[in-house]
C-alpha cells in the first residue's frame, strides 16, 4: 500500500440532497387545470429536457385525456456553474396533472435518463416501468434517497408489450453503451409513434442481444405517425462501430505495456467493462474497479445475469501487492471529475493504489463537450508523474453509442414514419437531423424545444403552443429553482457558456 497525504477535494457534497416537496395545488377542488388537455384524435408531446441541449431527458405524451411520462434524466454541470452537481426538470407542469398520469417508462439506465427519478419520488406518484437491470439502479438509487417505499417499479423484459392507460406499449430490444435498452413504440387510437431512446446498430454488442431489426421493420410496415429520434451524432457522418471494434482496440493497445494500466470510461458501458477483463485476461493482467459508480454498475449487471463470462475482479486490497504488470485499473473519471478515482490516482490522493513513471492511462470514452478544460488538467497531472495517456484520437479503444448520419438513414427506411421529431440533442444537432429526416421522404420534420407542446395527428400536426420548461439545481445540499448562469460581460464569453453547456 502507498501512504501520504490526500489530494482529494477540500470537502465533501453530500450525495443525497434533501427530497424534493411537492408542490401543493392551490386551485379549487374541483376547479379545472389550466393548459393542454389530449384528445382523443391526437397525441400530444411535450419535452421537458433533452431538446435544448444534450441531457436531462424527460418527455411527456398525452392522449385521451392522459399523460405517459418516458425517462426523467439529469445534466451535469461543470465549472461553468460552480456549486451545481446537476440539473433536472422541474416537475410542476406535471404535478398539476398527477390524478392524470398514468406511468413512467425507462428507456434505459443512463443517468441522463433516470437519474432524476430518485430526486423526484415521492413527488411523481405513479408506476415506474423498467427493465430488470435499469429496475435495480433505479431501486439502488431510491434506496440511498430514502424514497423505495414510495416507488412501485413493474419490472419488463425487452420486447414486452403492455398497456398503460390509453396507451399501448411495445417495448423494442435495440444496442446502446449500456445494458437492456429499449425503444418505446406508443400506440394510441390516434396513430403510432416511436420514441427511440438512445441506440445504436451494433452486431456485436458483448452483452445482451442484438437489436431487434425485425420488430422494427415489422412497427414499420403497419405505420408509424411519428418518431422522436436520438440525434446526438445527426452531424457526424458515417455509421457508429461496435462494442467489438473497442475490445479489439483495447486488446492491442494493453500490449507491450511494462507498468499498472489504468482504463477510465462510463461505469454504465458494462461491454466496455467486459472487454477490458477480456484484453486483461489476453495479457496475464488481472482488474480492479476503483469507483463508487463501477461497483455500482458491476453490482446490477451480475444481479440481472451479465459478465458471467468475465472473470472475477480483484479487491483493492490484493491489487495492492499484485506486481504491475499485472494490474488494470478500471476507473471512473472519464470526464475529470474533481472526485472520481482518475482525478485522485492523478494526484495522489489515493488511500491504497497510485500511479507512477511507466504506467498508462487509456481513456476508453469521447470528452463530452465541456469538460475539456477539468480532462485536459487531469492528463497534465499524469503526464507530470511520467505516466502515458493514450486517448480515442491516439488508438481505436472507444465507440459511440448512438447512430451516425448513415445509422439514422437506415433507421428511418426500417420506420417510415409519416412526421419525424428529432430529440436528444442541442438545437444544432435537431436541425442537422431535421434536414436528414427530410432528404429521407418524411412528410414533415419538426424541430422542438424543451416546453414546446407538439400536437401529433393524422390531420394538424404543428406545434400549438409552449410553456416555460423550468429546471431544479442540485447542489448536492438540496434542490433549488434554476434561474441560470449570470449574465456574461460579451457575446464571446456568453458562446462560449452555452456551449459550455451542450455537454
Amino acid at each position: 500500500m502507498r501512504n501520504g497525504k490526500s489530494g482529494g477535494p477540500r470537502f465533501q457534497k453530500n450525495q443525497n440532497p434533501k427530497p424534493y416537496e411537492r408542490q401543493r395545488a392551490t386551485r379549487p377542488p374541483g376547479a379545472p387545470v389550466p393548459g393542454p388537455v389530449p384528445g382523443h384524435d391526437e397525441i400530444l408531446f411535450i419535452p421537458l429536457g433533452g431538446c435544448s441541449r444534450i441531457g436531462m431527458n424527460m418527455a411527456l405524451y398525452g392522449h385521451a385525456g392522459k399523460w405517459l411520462i418516458v425517462d426523467a434524466g439529469v445534466a451535469f454541470m461543470g465549472d461553468e456553474a460552480p456549486g451545481v452537481d446537476s440539473l433536472m426538470a422541474d416537475p410542476s407542469f406535471i404535478e398539476e396533472r398527477m390524478d392524470e398520469v398514468v406511468g413512467l417508462v425507462v428507456t434505459h439506465a443512463h443517468e441522463d435518463h433516470i437519474g432524476a427519478i430518485h430526486h423526484l419520488w415521492p413527488a411523481l406518484e405513479c408506476p415506474i416501468y423498467a427493465t430488470p437491470f435499469a429496475a435495480h439502479v433505479i431501486r439502488e438509487r431510491l434506496k440511498e434517497s430514502g424514497g423505495l417505499r414510495h416507488a412501485r417499479i413493474r419490472v419488463f423484459e425487452p420486447g414486452a408489450s403492455f398497456e398503460i392507460g390509453p396507451f399501448g406499449i411495445e417495448t423494442i430490444t435495440v444496442t446502446h453503451s449500456i445494458p437492456e435498452p429499449v425503444s418505446v413504440a406508443i400506440h394510441t387510437k390516434a396513430g403510432t409513434v416511436l420514441h427511440t431512446g438512445d441506440w445504436k446498430f451494433d452486431p456485436h454488442p458483448l452483452v445482451g442481444p442484438t437489436m431487434d431489426l425485425d420488430a422494427l421493420k415489422r412497427l414499420g410496415d403497419r405505420g408509424v405517425l411519428a418518431m422522436m429520434c436520438d440525434s446526438t451524432n445527426a452531424n457526424v457522418d458515417g455509421t457508429t462501430g461496435s462494442e467489438a471494434d473497442a475490445r479489439a482496440g483495447l486488446i492491442e493497445a494493453f500490449a507491450g505495456r511494462k507498468g499498472a494500466i489504468a482504463v477510465t470510461g462510463f461505469a454504465s458501458n458494462v461491454a466496455r467493462m467486459q472487454a477490458v477483463a477480456e484484453a486483461a485476461a489476453a495479457h496475464d493482467r488481472k482488474v480492479v474497479l476503483v469507483g463508487r459508480s463501477m461497483l455500482r454498475m458491476e453490482k446490477a449487471a451480475r444481479a440481472s445475469g451479465y459478465l458471467e463470462k468475465a472473470p472475477e475482479f480483484i479487491s483493492i486490497m490484493e491489487a495492492s501487492w499484485t506486481p504491475r504488470r499485472n494490474l488494470v485499473f478500471l476507473c471512473t473519471g472519464s470526464q475529470g471529475e474533481e472526485r472520481a478515482a482518475l482525478s485522485r490516482l492523478a494526484r495522489d490522493g489515493h488511500r491504497e493504489l497510485w500511479l507512477e513513471s511507466g504506467d498508462t492511462v487509456i481513456f476508453s470514452a469521447r470528452a463530452i463537450p465541456g469538460n475539456e478544460v477539468v480532462l485536459a488538467d487531469v492528463q497534465d497531472h499524469l503526464k507530470a508523474k511520467g505516466v502515458t495517456v493514450v486517448t480515442p484520437a491516439d488508438a481505436p479503444v472507444h465507440v459511440s453509442g448512438h447512430p451516425k448520419r448513415d445509422d439514422l438513414i437506415r433507421m428511418y427506411d426500417l420506420i417510415r414514419p409519416r412526421f419525424s421529431v428529432p430529440v436528444h440533442g442541442t438545437i444544432e444537432h435537431l436541425e442537422a437531423h431535421a434536414r436528414l429526416a427530410r432528404a429521407c421522404g418524411v412528410e414533415r420534420a419538426l424541430v422542438p424545444e424543451d416546453g414546446d407542446i407538439l400536437r401529433i395527428a393524422r390531420e394538424g400536426t404543428a406545434v400549438i403552443g409552449h410553456m416555460e420548461a423550468k429546471r431544479l439545481a442540485n447542489t448536492g445540499r438540496e434542490l433549488i429553482p434554476w434561474t441560470g448562469l449570470p449574465v456574461a460581460e460579451d457575446a464571446d464569453a456568453l458562446a462560449e457558456a452555452m456551449e459550455s453547456m451542450a455537454a
